[in-house]
């Protein structure tokens, strides 16, 4: 098969998964997503001629270069807006959370967020994108036993997080007036 067809099954195959895993990191900004999975194989074309056996770690591994080009590109261009005033505000556009506006096991998510962007990453590609950890270390360009390191760091760290939010996590809604007991603060 030349690189170009090795190029073409490539895409053919793998191109809803290299989506899902961009539009699960973009967090609602759906206008990028084709833009950032163009990007990625648009690397993938030029480099057809690396493209492993197995590329879908490889891709990931791309789509990662891609997303963090794409998030400082977002960072610049919110603050351009900010400097300008034109926010959702000045549009009328405000968004007003509900108390029951969270979804369930939105506290896991919030764990995940304090945790490093590093330590987010290992545990999406085991948890979202279902890598095993050779794979996890391709798409991380590093070795089989540094990935397996980070994600065992990243799942104690993620536990730990947890565990120190538990008292944290309602039990019911916010607009909940009876106040939970809390634990000891240590």
């Amino acid at each position: 098969m030349s690189n170009d067809e090795i190029f073409a099954a490539a895409y053919r195959e793998h191109y809803w998964a290299v989506s899902r895993y961009v539009a699960r990191r973009l967090d609602g900004r759906t206008s990028e997503v084709e833009e950032v999975v163009a990007e990625v194989f648009t690397v993938a074309w030029r480099r057809r001629a690396d493209l492993p056996g197995s590329p879908l770690p490889w891709l990931y591994g791309v789509a990662r270069n891609c997303l963090a080009n794409a998030v400082r590109g977002y960072g610049r261009r919110r603050r351009l807006v900010d400097r300008l005033g034109n926010d959702e505000t000045a549009h009328g556009r405000q968004i007003v959370a509900s108390p029951d506006a969270d979804t369930p096991g939105a506290w896991v998510h919030d764990a995940l967020a304090r945790l490093s962007e590093a330590d987010q990453e290992v545990l999406r590609l085991t948890a979202w994108e279902e890598l095993g950890v050779d794979e996890v270390a391709v798409a991380l360009g590093c070795g089989t036993r540094a990935a397996s390191m980070r994600l065992h760091r990243a799942r104690r760290r993620l536990r730990a997080e947890i565990d120190r939010m538990g008292p944290l996590r309602p039990t019911a809604t916010s607009a909940d007036a009876t106040p939970s007991k809390e634990h000891g603060h240590g």
